[in-house]
């Protein structure tokens, strides 16, 4: 096994891990900026106002982006599984 390939499939693993769990990230920090915004406002300083929301976009959005989400993992899946012939003949 090469190390030129082993740092590839590494690069690889962790660009889809960020691609993958970008979206709901993205969601869950915009949805706490308004909210902490909204707090600071109107000094309400509730622990659950800031979770709830933010818990009920991220489910939103994981119901939204799953069908992208899953077609990134399978096609992840495929290429990492197509290239177990050529790691074993290195």
């Amino acid at each position: 096994m090469e190390a030129g390939f082993v740092v590839d499939l590494v690069r690889e693993a962790c660009w889809m891990a960020l691609l993958i769990g970008s979206p709901l990230l993205m969601i869950g920090m915009v949805i706490g900026l308004v909210i902490s915004l909204l707090q600071a406002l109107t000094q309400i300083q509730d622990q659950t106002l800031n979770a709830v929301p933010k818990i009920i976009a991220m489910v939103i959005a994981l119901i939204v982006c799953l069908p992208w989400l899953t077609d990134r993992m399978i096609e992840y899946s495929r290429t990492a599984i197509s290239e177990i012939p050529e790691l074993i003949h290195r």
